[in-house]
């Protein structure tokens, strides 16, 4: 398994590298949202949808439920900040892990959220809105490590731009172009639309799966998710740790 996902999270990149995870990430994405839907009743990934519900929830006088998504996107916020502080700090240690260090800190956040999760019976009140803002905090920290990663290539919660830049592409591939000299030809990216078709379809695949954990198995569904990105941190974790912990002898 180590031999596969080798360099997926190290800090000497490839493209193979940044599709794979990519692709990991958005399946990761979709499942979380998916399932954060049926737990509270609402997706933590759509940043439009919540500032939007801030307009509209001012005009209808629910002012405290937008503040409450107004608290959703302070905490998407600081979840990209957290992987820009990590990521930065690694890099400037020179940490085989620096890309690493953030999916740690999701894959807590997410044994987080199904232990709270499961308390959202008993403590509805307290939970709920705790959860929504726990959730937001991972797509931000999530979405922010691919793009830190692949220097804002590819993103795996934000579907809308890919889906844009999916029809970008295809409007391309479809276009005639007329025969005329001195100008260059109108083409596709096809390895980015490859790319960002296989992105949009790993979310769906997510959704689905984290859809049908939740509602067969429950809160206890977020735990091959969270082994799954502890798994992708621990080769460089544990290649620092063999470099700057242990003793190297005389």
């Amino acid at each position: 398994m180590f031999a596969f996902i080798r360099g997926w999270t190290d800090v000497d990149r490839t493209t193979q590298a940044n599709v794979r995870l990519g692709a990991f990430l958005a399946f990761v994405a979709g499942a979380t949202n998916a399932g954060g839907f049926l737990a509270v009743g609402q997706y933590t990934s759509h940043m439009s949808g919540m500032l939007s519900s801030i307009a509209d929830n001012l005009v209808l006088g629910r002012v405290t439920l937008a503040v409450a998504a107004a608290g959703a996107i302070l905490a998407f916020v600081g979840g990209a900040m957290s992987t820009a502080i990590l990521v930065n700090w690694g890099l400037r240690r020179r940490l085989h892990s620096a890309y690493g260090l953030p999916l740690f800190l999701e894959s807590v956040a997410l044994l987080v959220f199904g232990v709270a999760g499961a308390s959202i019976g008993l403590f509805e009140p307290l939970f709920l809105p705790l959860t929504v803002v726990l959730l937001c905090f991972i797509m931000g920290l999530q979405n922010a490590v691919i793009t830190k990663i692949s220097r804002a290539e590819i993103r795996t919660t934000h579907v809308t731009g890919l889906v844009t830049d999916i029809g970008i592409e295809l409007g391309k591939l479809v276009y005639i172009n007329p025969r005329e000299q001195g100008r260059d030809p109108v083409l596709a990216n096809r390895q980015k639309l490859r790319i960002h078709t296989l992105l949009v379809m790993c979310f769906f695949v997510g959704g689905f799966a984290g859809a049908l954990g939740f509602k067969y198995l429950g809160f206890v569904s977020t735990l091959p998710l969270a082994i799954g990105l502890w798994l992708l941190a621990l080769r460089p974790f544990l290649r620092d740790v063999r470099q700057h912990l242990l003793p190297t002898g005389p």
